[in-house]
């Protein structure tokens, strides 16, 4: 089997709110958009973010798991350098993004700020000096 990701699959309470951020906010291009049911997102050369209104994502993934906290999943992107990071986070909060963390030095030794998307998804906004971090830098 290859060893790659080729769909990321969101569930979300407010399809319309999500488009607004990402597409209208941030300035991302849908590859798809069905009102009410699904907006994809080419997101890398063999990846697309897909977000499913959370009616359509139950009726066939199944009932989604719902309480206090924060979603359990952060969704990363890798950038070259440390001001890179703080114009995207600024970006981000320009769009609406709730909440915003600025960009800090982390222990692992790269920079590192997060937003929250519509649905509470968190975004990590980095800069990784290390291998694997700069592995992911086009």
């Amino acid at each position: 089997m290859d060893q790659r990701i080729s769909f990321i699959t969101l569930a979300v309470a407010d399809l319309d709110a999500t488009r607004a951020f990402y597409v209208d906010g941030l300035g991302w291009t849908p590859e798809l958009f069905v009102p009410g049911e699904v907006l994809m997102i080419k997101a890398g050369e063999h990846l697309v973010l897909s977000f499913w209104a959370e009616a359509g994502f139950e009726a066939e993934v199944g009932t989604i798991r719902r309480g206090a906290g924060i979603v359990p999943i952060t969704l990363s992107h890798n950038l070259a350098t440390t001001e890179e990071v703080d114009e995207v986070l600024a970006t981000a909060r320009a769009a609406g993004a709730d909440p915003v963390h600025d960009g800090e030095q982390r222990d692992w030794g790269g920079y590192s700020g997060y937003f929250g998307d519509p649905d509470g998804y968190r975004w990590e906004i980095a800069y990784n000096p290390q291998d694997i971090g700069q592995m992911v830098i086009p």
